[in-house]
């Protein structure tokens, strides 16, 4: 094949692949355009030559190419048919959760594929103005609104071939109809408990065949992201199939308390005085009302009082910034971070939709505080781990050993709960709901366990980090 020829069919295909991307959106941009009031404010989305296609990477060959063909896993379908790669990224529904730092890349890559239609975005935090440096979706005008709300608007002015539905309230306010209705779930949450339930109820989704075998059909991928600093990680979890986040909790170490005698007494560091001034004093001037950490009037006041008692006692470093990231338990952010993790993740994203090439397995570090490392590992299926295994666990304690001391055990211990309740086969030992439970139950808590069961006895423990599930647990007295 000569040049001239080479450079005529390069030059055919780039023109199909526009004029298919065009057609594509042309009824969204037009859908948008009539739907939109017309304000001053109003963003002028970007042109067909400031965004790109996914059909560049779905037909780009590959030097690591399949036996089959020059692409990554072989020759595939990229066509606009019913099973055409693009097809299955443009039927598909997303859900993005966390609309922060990672968050806002996330939805802006999404969007850049200029494939992607369908998108649900949720986050309960409102916007302060400190987020503005990096989350770049918002402006000044934006600040003590809802960073979902704002995100999907900015998202559906720049880039209408998207359509973005903002959700604002807790993940947990959804049921598992509400998560069951997407393909793939994209998390970039800061939180470890918001995590470990959104990870519990993926894989809660997931339906058995009679062989046991999980069904594909009701495997939704979970994409976690998260960054701190200069660091950051990526992971896919297919639910029943993979580790599961839970499967690495124990990677994250628990936060340290500070005891209260220190804060009121001998304070040492800054936050040390920042604690002492929205635990202690807040509650003493404010007796009515929560601190709102998304009020700068509120932030403002503990700033003060913080800045205060450290003069008192001579320790320097309690900055507006710092407060608010005690208060709000603000994990370090930086923006090339969060650009590269959010990146990887979208990848992957658009790996398992399209079937475009081998997906992660199962985990991606990156390390950028000396220089730009990553490196990729398996992380392995933790075998007791209580949301993607059917493990029974068990626990050896003295029969004087009362209930209440073997729930704050397991509070303490490896599975971290929150709030468990327990039942036995026979009766209620302790459940926290309703109300009138849990008084009925309440003198349960101070007796020993071989007043309430057997040695051996098969128990059953439910706790809000594990939603819609049970933990098995058997007790044998020593």
């Amino acid at each position: 094949m000569t040049a001239s020829t080479t450079s005529s069919t390069n030059n055919k295909r780039d023109a199909s692949e526009m004029t298919t991307c065009t057609a594509m959106m042309t009824d969204d941009n037009n859908a948008a355009a009539s739907a939109a009031a017309p304000t001053t404010t109003r963003r002028r989305p970007l042109s067909r030559r400031q965004r790109g296609n996914l059909s560049t990477l779905l037909t780009r060959k590959s030097p690591f190419g399949n036996e089959t063909g020059s692409l990554p896993i072989g020759e595939l379908d990229v066509g606009m048919g019913e099973t055409g790669a693009s097809s299955l990224v443009r039927n598909a529904k997303i859900l993005v959760v966390g609309a922060g730092g990672l968050g806002c890349e996330i939805l802006k890559n999404l969007a850049m594929s200029c494939v992607v239609k369908d998108v649900v975005v949720m986050d309960l935090d409102t916007i302060d103005v400190t987020n503005l440096n990096r989350q770049f979706l918002f402006r000044s005008a934006d600040v003590g609104h809802s960073k979902a709300e704002r995100a999907a608007k900015f998202i559906n002015e720049r880039c209408p071939w998207m359509n973005v539905v903002p959700y604002h309230g807790k993940i947990q306010d959804k049921d598992a109809e509400f998560y069951r209705q997407f393909k793939v779930v994209i998390s970039g949450l800061d939180n470890i408990e918001a995590r470990r339930w959104l990870n519990g109820m993926i894989n809660n989704l997931v339906e058995f065949d009679e062989d046991g075998d999980p069904d594909p059909e009701t495997i939704i991928p979970l994409i976690d992201g998260g960054t701190e600093g200069f660091s950051g990680q990526s992971r896919l979890i297919l639910p029943r199939i993979t580790s599961c986040f839970e499967c690495s909790l124990d990677a994250f170490t628990p936060s340290a308390a500070v005891p209260l005698c220190t804060i009121a007494e001998t304070p040492r560091i800054p936050e040390h005085c920042i604690a002492y001034a929205y635990v202690l004093q807040w509650p003493k001037e404010f007796p009515d009302r929560k601190l709102d950490a998304d009020s700068p009037a509120d932030m403002k006041w503990v700033y003060d009082r913080a800045l205060e008692r450290a003069e008192k006692y001579g320790i320097g470093g309690v900055t507006y910034m710092l407060t608010m990231g005690v208060v709000k338990n603000i994990i370090p952010a930086v923006a090339s971070t969060n650009a590269i993790v959010s990146a990887v993740c979208v990848n992957e994203a658009m790996k398992v939709l399209s079937f475009c090439s081998q997906s992660l397995n199962t985990y991606m570090m990156y390390m950028g505080s000396e220089g730009i490392h990553s490196h990729t590992f398996v992380y392995e299926q933790k075998s007791t781990c209580p949301v993607c295994t059917t493990h029974t666990h068990h626990l050896s304690l003295p029969s004087t050993t009362t209930l209440n001391a073997m729930l704050q055990q397991l509070c303490d211990g490896e599975f971290r709960l929150k709030a468990p309740s327990i039942t036995s086969s026979s009766k209620t030992l302790y459940m926290r709901k309703p109300v009138a439970l849990e008084n009925a139950t309440r003198g349960n808590l101070d007796k020993p366990l071989n007043e309430l069961i057997d040695s051996g006895e098969d128990l059953v423990v439910t706790d809000p980090v594990f939603p819609d599930t049970s933990l098995g647990l058997v007790v044998t007295f020593v």
